[in-house]
C-alpha cells in the first residue's frame, strides 16, 4: 500500500456542489443516501449467500432470479453513492462502515433452507422499502427532485422484487406433498 497519502475529502464531511444543493439540505440527504447505501450492500451479501446456496426443486428458478435481484441491488448502490458523491459527501465504502451504517439486520452465516431465506429476504427488503419512502419524502421536502425520482425507481424496482419472494413464499407448488418429507 501506498505511503503517501493525500486525502481529497474527509469521510463524513459534505462540500459544496456544483448541483447547487444548500449544504446543510445535502448534509441531510448524503447522511439518507449513505443509509441506502449501508443497507443495500447488507442486503446484496444476503441474496447473494442465498444464490449460492439454494438448493431443491426450483434451485435454477431461484438460483436465477437471487442473481437478477442482487444485480439490482448492486447498481442501485452504485447509482446511490454517485448521487450522493455529486451532492457533496463521500459514499460509504469500507465493510466496517457499510456494516456499522446499516439499519437491517443481515442473517448469520448458517445456510437455512430456501424458505427460511426467502423469509429473511422479504423482512430486509420490506425494512429497506421503510427506509425509501421515509427518504424520498425527506428528498422532495428538501427540494432534491431528481434524488427523489432515484429512489422512487429504486423503491419500484425493490418492491416488484418483494412482491415477487412473496409469491415464491406461498403454500401452493407443483411438488408432490410425498417429495417434500
Amino acid at each position: 500500500m501506498n505511503t503517501q497519502k493525500t486525502v481529497r475529502q474527509e469521510a463524513g464531511t459534505v462540500e459544496e456542489n456544483a448541483l447547487r444543493l444548500d449544504p446543510g439540505k445535502a448534509e441531510q440527504i448524503v447522511d439518507a443516501l449513505n443509509t441506502d447505501l449501508a443497507d443495500a450492500y447488507v442486503l446484496y451479501h444476503q441474496l447473494h449467500k442465498h444464490h449460492w446456496n439454494v438448493e431443491g426443486a426450483e434451485f435454477l428458478e431461484l438460483h436465477v432470479f437471487l442473481q437478477e435481484v442482487y444485480e439490482d441491488v448492486e447498481d442501485a448502490a452504485d447509482d446511490l453513492a454517485e448521487r450522493l458523491q455529486a451532492l457533496g459527501g463521500v459514499p460509504h465504502a469500507s465493510m466496517t462502515t457499510l456494516a456499522e451504517n446499516a439499519t437491517v439486520e443481515p442473517e448469520d452465516e448458517d445456510v437455512y433452507d430456501v424458505r427460511t431465506s426467502l423469509a429473511n429476504d422479504l423482512e430486509m427488503m420490506g425494512d429497506i422499502i421503510e427506509s425509501y419512502r421515509e427518504h424520498i419524502e425527506l428528498a422532495d421536502n428538501l427540494g432534491d427532485y431528481a434524488t427523489e425520482e432515484m429512489l422512487r425507481e429504486q423503491l419500484e424496482t425493490i418492491e416488484e422484487h418483494t412482491h415477487h419472494i412473496e409469491h415464491y413464499l406461498e403454500d401452493d407448488t407443483l411438488v408432490l406433498e410425498d417429495a417434500t418429507h
